[in-house]
């Protein structure tokens, strides 16, 4: 074999020696041999262009190219050259082992974009002279983008490919020249002679193949359209496999950054929002047409369209990124191989199928490029003929074709397995169960003892209500994919249901979230796809009525039941903040709020679960919640700031504060919390915004304030982000919504109650100038830090907390209420404050902490309790505040029967409080 390929070579470098009597240099005669060896095309280049033996042989630069305009008739045969001769530079560096596949393949990309570049921008002038630019009605120049899709968009173009382009321009308009032309046929024309003079065979070959069929409607559809027009028609008519075209898109000619713009609002059309299972029934369509094709064409040695080939990789990836790639920035990537690692990275994909389909990848693109180096043909067809067969597989390193395609086979079972894995039906080669033909039996027949059967109680009543649905407008006319999507699913849901710890109330939450899977087929595919997903769905909601809601109402929340953080620790307090942060990207403030509400929605969809899983405290919970909280505010003010500022101005060396109050001060939110805010601000005297409609600074704040209240409160298609209440601001319903510094300062050192400076114990800012927020502290310290008479502070502080008991204890002969009852958790707050404020003024460390567990750790270490009374209370203070947090969980009032837990906390608080004087019974 060795000799029949080398024999081969060796003639065919005669001939070249022939052609090129200069003697090459020393290191150039083995490299030649194996060009020889690799591909007639190169040695045919050559002798075309002898004086590229010394080029390539020194490995200088690639070469530029310029169409003068004065040589126009020249411009095909000088387009070709260069495109030969640089794709024999990528055969001599490819066989010397200077560039790896990845090298090669960039290369050929970087070739395609430098002869489409520079032949329309001599096309451009050319057509300027002729027929002036491009005007928009509102006077801007328009000019052609070129996008390139498939592996050129990917910049992973092979050596013999063609290239998939799409035309589109800005804006419609008219040529301003003396012959005008509309928009429309002007880049028409302009985008036809470009791909004529690439694509145009001639005596010298051509320069690139150019397809145009992956245009909105095809061969059928426009040759160029405005950018309106092409998102209308993604939005209306945009299909599967136009989606797995476009990932890959990328401008690679005329106006880039037109195009890049362009490419952003697709996005979404490209990249769901939410995770899309959808996207693999495109796949197994066009998976499906594929082996046809194969099948038909006995393409079974195809290294690109055959078993395992080339496109099941781009596939898989491709498929696997749009799935994820709406809700992760970081997969939305054009190149496979970083696609991969990416995918890798997120836990998508395992780490050894990942280098597993990494090494085949790279195998079948250098196999492919092999055989389009051979004769420069656009294939990817196994040769048939031995010396073929000979000189690639010893081109590429094999003794004989024998170990080449052993190799080869290996890397194609892999990459077969894989996709097949990603394809495989989920559950759907079971035996049809009772529940699945009870459920095919409805509305008119079927029988509710079947459900009776399965474990449900109240069947009459459920029965009733899947009947209903059944009968439902929204299921009656179903496409036959979605209806089989629903009929592999409901029965899945029914047993999931019966199996959970609470039957009927599982099921009854599930009902009102499939009237809204039906309006998102997605959502139906994600269940389909994802049998963990439905499991993970019924646990979550037969455990939380709170969390059934917001799924219902908010299906994007499907999603984390799929995303591996969730069951990751939780993120830290910067992370919140970056997440929130990250929605300021968008300057429309209606989709940044959106966006932001989203953001709110699954991170406290997270908590919740770590919650419901008891995979962390109710206290760590509720210190997350007040983090997330902290983080959107935050982001509120930044959004109100902007809105003000662009109706009034600023006002110079102003400063704003938000301080959080109550349990956000405390970090101690809970699941629904409203927030309670007092808003500060510090002016120069006769402050006035710049803007073109001055406000004094009083009412510009004011302003400010009121839009801060209003964002948060506002309902968007994610939900709303908070209630809030103000009214523990100085001189509460009656006082000015934003106090200036001095005034808050006065009133807390002149009018405010008792009750008020307990409140300030738990204030902190969450918003905000730092150095307001820092003078704030020092008014607080002085407030709280004051020296009061003992019996007169336990006085007034008993009269409010029975002032409180009376009037929101709801606790009955059955039930405890957590929050307000005797022993519970206000009582322990009360208890605390106290603490702050008889023993601040001598140890001001009583000024730091806002949260119960922190304000406990200090009273022991000040001596007020003993250690083991501490830690009595801590744990008093996590039964209850677990007890609560389960409450809200499962949309139910934080009144509940007496759990030896709860009736162990309420003694512990009592004592305590009693122990220090403090009779609030």
């Amino acid at each position: 074999m060795t000799d029949l390929a080398d024999d081969y070579a060796k003639r065919q470098l005669e001939r070249l020696r022939a052609a090129v009597p200069t003697p090459w240099a020393p290191h150039a005669e083995s490299i030649l041999f194996d060009v020889a060896r690799a591909s007639d095309f190169a040695i045919d280049t050559l002798l075309r262009q002898p004086a590229l033996v010394d080029t390539l042989a020194s490995f200088a630069p690639p070469a530029s190219l310029v169409l003068a305009r004065d040589a126009r008739r020249d411009w095909g045969t000088l387009l070709r050259r260069h495109r030969t001769a640089e794709s024999t530079r990528l055969v001599f560096r490819d066989v010397a082992g200077v560039d790896d596949v990845d090298a090669t393949l960039a290369g050929s990309t970087r070739l395609a974009d430098q002869c489409l570049q520079v032949a329309l921008e001599a096309l451009e002038v050319e057509f300027a002279e002729r027929f002036g630019r491009v005007r928009a009605p509102d006077g801007s120049a328009q000019r052609l983008v070129v996008f390139g899709l498939g592996k050129l968009g990917g910049g992973e173009l092979n050596f013999s490919s063609d290239v998939d382009l799409v035309y589109a321009y800005p804006q419609e308009g008219e040529a301003d020249g003396p012959r005008s032309l509309a928009a429309e046929d002007y880049f028409a024309r302009l985008g036809q002679q470009l791909a004529k003079l690439l694509d145009e065979v001639t005596a010298d070959g051509f320069s690139h193949r150019v397809d145009l069929r992956l245009r909105p409607f095809g061969n059928a559809g426009r040759v160029a359209l405005p950018f309106a027009a092409m998102e209308s028609y993604f939005q209306r008519e945009g299909r599967d496999w136009e989606r797995y075209a476009w990932q890959k898109a990328r401008p690679v000619a005329g106006d880039v950054a037109a195009g890049l713009r362009f490419l952003e609002t697709l996005r979404p059309f490209v990249y769901r929002r939410y995770l899309d299972y959808g996207a693999l029934d495109g796949l197994r369509e066009m998976k499906a047409a594929i082996a046809a094709e194969v099948a038909r064409k006995e393409l079974a040695d195809d290294v690109k369209r055959g078993p395992g080939g080339i496109r099941e990789i781009e596939f898989l990836v491709q498929a696997l990124q749009l799935i994820r790639g709406g809700r992760e920035p970081a997969l939305r990537e054009r190149r496979l191989l970083p696609a991969l690692d990416a995918l890798v990275d997120a836990g998508q994909v395992s780490t050894e199928a990942g280098a597993a389909l990494t090494d085949a990848y790279r195998f079948l693109r250098r196999l492919e490029n092999r055989l389009q180096m051979l004769r420069d043909a656009q294939t990817h067809a196994l040769p048939q003929g031995e010396l073929d067969r000979h000189r690639i597989a010893r081109g590429l390193g094999f003794d004989d074709w024998t170990g080449l395609r052993t190799t080869l086979d290996a890397h194609r079972g892999r990459v077969a397995t894989e996709f097949e894995a990603l394809l495989a039906p989920r559950g759907r080669t079971a035996a049809p169960s009772e529940l699945a033909t009870y459920w095919r039996a409805l509305p008119d027949a079927g029988d509710a003892q079947t459900l009776t059967d399965a474990g449900f109680r109240d069947s009459e009543t459920l029965d009733g209500s899947l009947r209903d649905f059944a009968r439902a407008p929204g299921v009656r006319t179903l496409s036959d994919a979605t209806r089989a999507r629903l009929d592999r699913v409901l029965p899945a849901l029914l047993a999931s249901a019966a199996r959970a710890t609470q039957p009927d109330a599982a099921l009854r939450r599930v009902l009102p979230l499939l009237h809204t899977l039906l309006r998102r087929a997605s959502y139906l595919a994600l269940l389909d796809e994802q049998p963990p997903a439905l499991a993970r769905l019924v646990d979550v909601v037969s455990g939380s009525a709170l969390l059934a809601e917001r799924i219902a109402a908010h299906p994007l929340l499907l999603d984390e039941l799929l995303d591996r953080r969730t069951n990751e620790a939780m993120p830290a307090r910067e992370d919140f903040v970056a997440a929130c942060s990250a929605t300021l990207r968008d300057d429309d403030a209606e989709a940044a709020l959106m966006a932001l509400n989203e953001v709110r929605q699954a991170l406290s969809f997270r908590i919740a679960l770590a919650t419901l899983d008891a995979r962390q405290s109710a206290q760590d919970s509720a210190r997350l919640l007040a983090w997330l909280a902290d983080a959107v505010v935050q982001v509120v003010l930044e959004l109100a700031q902007r809105e003000v500022e662009r109706a009034h101005g600023r006002v110079p060396g102003a400063r704003f504060a938000v301080l959080g109050y109550g349990s956000l001060g405390g970090q101690e939110l809970g699941f629904g919390s409203d927030l309670d805010l007092v808003f500060l601000y510090d002016a120069p005297p006769d402050a006035h915004s710049d803007g073109a409609r001055p406000l004094d600074a009083s009412r510009w704040f004011a302003r400010l304030a009121q839009k801060i209240v209003a964002l948060l409160g506002t309902v968007t298609g994610a939900g709303r982000l908070y209630d809030v209440d103000v009214r523990l601001r100085p001189d509460g319903a009656k006082g000015l919504l934003v106090s200036s510094l001095a005034s808050f300062s006065d009133y807390q050192r002149e009018r405010a109650w008792t009750w008020e400076h307990q409140a300030l114990v738990r204030a902190l800012g969450v918003a905000g100038d730092a150095t307001l927020i820092a003078d704030f502290e020092r008014v607080r310290a002085e407030t709280l830090a004051r020296a009061r008479d003992p019996e007169t502070l336990r006085g007034e502080i008993v009269q409010m907390r029975q002032r409180m008991r009376a009037e929101l204890d709801r606790t009955d002969a059955a039930r405890f209420d957590l929050k307000q009852g005797d022993g519970g958790l206000v009582d322990l707050e009360f208890l605390l404050q106290w603490g702050v404020l008889d023993r601040a003024d001598e140890n001001a460390a009583w000024l730091k902490p806002r949260d119960t567990p922190g304000l406990l750790r200090l009273a022991c270490e000040d001596g007020l309790y003993d250690r083991e009374r501490c830690d009595a209370l801590l744990a008093a203070h996590a039964a209850l505040l677990d007890a609560g947090l389960k409450c809200t969980l499962d949309r139910r009032p934080r009144i509940t029967a007496e759990t030896d837990a709860i009736a162990a906390a309420r003694a512990t608080i009592r004592a305590a409080t009693q122990g220090a004087g403090l009779a609030f019974g």
